[in-house]
């Protein structure tokens, strides 16, 4: 199964009967990340989970286990877990926030933080990874890019 770039959330939840209809519970982080909004309808992909049933976790959320994730510049897959980049790679961002630190904020793949020194919500850069952790990374400007580029 291919993964859509389009993908603007993935998380782990159970379903619930509620009142004769079936109810998922969507975390509050994923509105609060601002990739999706209260009161607006959305296409969503179910996905058996891998845990036979007698394993269960009770919990509302686990970890999702997706399928690989492609590398954009060559095409081979990056495993199932693990940071979506890695250290010396090239992207184009937007940074969507900035920081306590007065860092700009971009989000890849899976909500993946990069911190961009010396940018403004809204810009669009080609930035270079230079330092790879497993929830955050950080990378330098390497170009500015016009908006609508």
């Amino acid at each position: 199964m291919e993964i859509s770039e389009d993908l603007l959330c993935l998380f782990s939840a159970e379903v619930e009967q509620k009142d004769g209809s079936y109810v998922i519970e969507v975390p509050h982080q994923e509105l609060t990340l601002g990739d999706i909004d209260a009161n607006t309808a959305y296409r969503v992909a179910l996905l058996p989970t891998a845990t036979p049933p007698e394993e269960k976790d009770t919990s509302s959320q686990r970890q999702a286990s997706p399928e690989p994730l492609k590398d954009k510049s060559t095409g081979q897959d990056r495993g199932h877990s693990g940071p979506p980049v890695e250290e010396g790679e090239q992207r184009t961002v937007e940074i969507e926030d900035i920081g306590e630190q007065g860092d700009g904020i971009a989000r890849v793949e899976r909500g993946y933080v990069i911190i961009v020194p010396d940018t403004e919500p809204q810009e669009r850069v080609t930035v270079e990874i230079n330092s790879v952790k497993e929830n955050v990374s950080f990378a330098d400007v390497v170009e500015r890019k016009d908006y609508y580029e």
